[in-house]
């Protein structure tokens, strides 16, 4: 009994030794994991785009399996960054996923406001890829899909902004619908005559060589009216 106590007594300062040892590594990692979430944040307000898009794909890898929530707010990150930054296609593959597993899991129910946060951003990938593949001359069989999801995905947050939403919120949403409706119904030469958006530019320098010269005149700022408002993404070309 003694020799079983003895050993007993001697492992505990090497079992909280071992669970300090542990417990410092989790904490370091995180630790990292909120640096390079920060310093992604800190790139992506100054426009710095690829340079944030490592900085949250840096973080996304060093979180631990079981921070789901935080892994899923890193995501939508990243692809906001990626749509910006030279990478429409995979984030618009990446929201795709998410959106699934936001609105399919057997799980509790996510948060509504995140689920429309993805939406939205999904949305806003798959306007600017229809875009970008239309001033490449891809055919319709291509770019339709895309512009088709992007039109629902509008008119499904039209329909939840204008149930429990701001004003402000309702009239960007149906600004957005109408976006997508403009884009897939427009002539391609009419598309060629409009400033690119940003996400365009960046994702493509062959589409500033496929732009005609400036037509006489005012331009459109995107595939909507000159009343209709701020582009998918809130920003000008």
């Amino acid at each position: 009994m003694r020799k079983a106590l003895l050993v007993v007594w001697l492992t505990i300062p090497l079992a909280g030794f071992l669970y300090h040892l542990s417990a410092g590594e989790a904490h370091g990692r995180m630790d990292q994991v909120g640096a390079h979430l920060q310093s992604g944040r800190n790139l992506a307000r100054q426009a710095q785009w690829t340079r944030a898009s490592q900085q949250l794909q840096n973080a996304l890898e060093l979180l631990p399996e079981d921070a789901d929530e935080l892994r899923r707010t890193l995501r939508l990150e990243l692809a906001q960054a990626r749509i910006h930054g030279a990478g429409l296609p995979e984030a618009g593959e990446d929201l795709k996923k998410l959106l699934t597993e936001l609105t399919t899991t057997d799980a509790e129910p996510a948060n509504p406001r995140f689920v429309a946060q993805v939406r939205e951003a999904l949305a806003s990938s798959q306007y600017y890829l229809t875009w970008l593949m239309r001033l490449e001359g891809m055919p319709e069989t291509d770019w339709k899909p895309e512009i088709e999801s992007s039109r629902q995905n509008y008119r499904l947050l039209a329909e939840q902004a204008e149930a429990g939403g701001t004003s402000a919120e309702v009239t960007r949403q149906l600004e957005n619908l109408e976006a997508a409706i403009r884009l897939e119904q427009m002539a391609l030469s009419d598309l060629q005559g409009l400033p690119i958006p940003k996400p365009c530019q960046n994702c493509c320098s062959k589409c500033r060589s496929r732009r005609p010269s400036p037509k006489v005149g005012k331009q459109k700022s995107d595939a909507r009216g000159a009343s209709s408002g701020k582009p998918a993404d809130g920003e000008g070309s």
